[in-house]
């Protein structure tokens, strides 16, 4: 299998599920507060973590890295929706909630990166 399909295959999940951890809060928490959005950064963070200190350490081939970080994450993660909805919320003059999002958005990011690095460390 060639590396794009490696990262199609990956996408191809993680697409999906962003979409639909976002439609679910959505449905189940009625707020203004984007939490689907905010739970894929947070999943893929958590992931990208784990993946990248496998991958440094050599216990996750090319391939495996290919799926998991690029496809999977990739597509999971979204930038742009988070930015998006940072500039909705400002504009609709909820400053104190978009700087919330954006203050817990980077610092699970980080520290959820950090914490799936921790993890591959116990596990490899």
């Amino acid at each position: 299998m060639t590396d794009w399909l490696l990262v199609l295959a990956g996408g191809l999940v993680g697409a999906p599920l962003r979409y639909l951890l976002g439609v679910d809060a959505k449905f189940r928490l009625h707020t203004a507060f984007p939490w689907g959005t905010f739970a894929a950064n947070a999943g893929a963070a958590l992931i990208l973590g784990f993946v990248a200190e496998a991958a440094t350490d050599g216990e996750l081939g090319t391939r495996l890295n290919l799926l998991l970080a690029t496809g999977f994450c990739g597509a999971l993660s979204t930038w742009s929706t988070f930015s998006y909805e940072l500039l909705t919320l400002t504009s609709a003059r909820r400053v104190g909630l978009a700087a919330g999002y954006l203050l817990l958005t980077v610092c699970a990011g980080v520290g959820l990166s950090f914490a799936g690095a921790a993890v591959a460390n116990a596990v490899f």
